[in-house]
């Protein structure tokens, strides 16, 4: 066996064993040495009665390449960091929203913006305030987020005005469209009882983020993308400063706590349709930021581990405390079977 030759660069490689390689196999950007492991012996080199041993590579690719899967790409990605929201300066000229990412060279640019990472930041943000907090903990309340909180409230009173009706169907009650018709009929006059007066013009920007937080009408359904729309407009208002660092922990405690409830209520009643779920493969079929702000929450717990989602007690009695429990106790109510099989991202 041959030792391995170093090169004048950063990492080394070894000789090749002695069979063949693939002309295709990817090569070293430094060198040109290999940088993947060779492909196991050919079939026709054995006979049906001596079968090849156990195929185990000696050698070691280089491990500095960029990354070839997206499970490699997500390990090595940066990990977002929170930052200060940039406060829009009056006057501001607010647009109607528009869809801006068409391919998959939107999405790289739109990764690649300020936009981008000012939003992260404030999610990121968001998720440190909550931080060791329960649910429960004493924080600032400012007057416009009681009254965001009281006009969550009140879309969680429409349900009980309007109750589903009877169809065959199994998912998509039609009277969704009946409450989602009064939530955008109704848009502007819930968002006056906190806007200020010299941001009365941002109307034609925020609403539509605003009334696409809650699913949609047409197909009845709810995803993480509408999930994405509440933060945005939460994000919309830190731009203006109707909403200050000050206010994230309540942000998450008391209004997004809020919000989950409220789109619990509308799932369950009017069985609306998981929009874009991965099923088994996604931690949710409905929610991704309960799990981030859950898990903030849990961080250097004294009592809590990853384990405890497994006992009932604890979700029955710590889920009104720490929304990852809530998730978890959640889940476990409406999906049938073993939770390994049906959430095994989760478990």
């Amino acid at each position: 066996m041959e030792e391995p030759q170093e090169h004048n660069h950063n990492h080394h490689h070894h000789q090749p064993p002695k069979f063949s390689t693939s002309p295709l196999s990817p090569a070293c950007v430094n060198c040109g040495g290999p940088c993947s492991f060779p492909p196991p012996p050919t079939q026709s080199q054995w006979s049906e009665t001596s079968p090849p041993p156990a195929y185990r590579p000696i050698r070691s690719p280089a491990i500095n390449l960029p990354p070839h899967t997206n499970s490699q790409a997500i390990i090595l990605a940066p990990v977002p960091q929170s930052q200060k929201v940039p406060v829009i300066s009056l006057p501001h000229s607010f647009q109607s929203p528009s869809k801006k990412i068409q391919s998959p060279d939107d999405i790289r640019k739109f990764i690649n913006s300020d936009s981008s990472k000012h939003f992260l930041g404030f999610v990121v943000a968001l998720s440190e305030s909550i931080r060791t907090h329960k649910i429960s903990d004493s924080c600032h309340e400012s007057i416009t987020l009681k009254k965001i909180v009281s006009v969550i409230e009140g879309l969680i009173h429409w349900i009980e005005e309007i109750p589903p009706v009877q169809q065959s169907s199994r998912y998509g009650n039609i009277s969704y469209r009946t409450w989602h018709n009064r939530l955008v009929e109704n848009s502007e006059n819930l968002l006056l009882q906190f806007l200020p007066d010299n941001l009365k013009s941002s109307m034609v920007e925020i609403v539509p983020y605003f009334t696409d937080s809650f699913g949609n009408s047409s197909r009845i359904d709810y995803g993480t993308g509408h999930e994405t729309n509440f933060a945005a407009w939460l994000y919309c208002l830190a731009r203006m400063g109707i909403i200050e660092e000050v206010d994230y922990q309540a942000i998450v405690s008391r209004v997004f706590v809020k919000y989950i409830e409220l789109m619990r209520k509308l799932q369950s009643v009017y069985n609306l349709e998981p929009a874009g779920s991965h099923g088994v493969w996604g931690l949710d079929d409905y929610h991704f930021l309960p799990f981030i702000f859950g898990s903030s929450q849990l961080i250097d717990h004294k009592y809590m581990k990853p384990k405890s989602i497994h006992n009932e007690d604890i979700l029955e009695n710590f889920s009104n405390e720490y929304m990852y429990l809530s998730c978890i106790l959640f889940i476990k109510k409406v999906k049938k079977g073993l939770f390994a099989e049906h959430s095994p991202f989760v478990g």
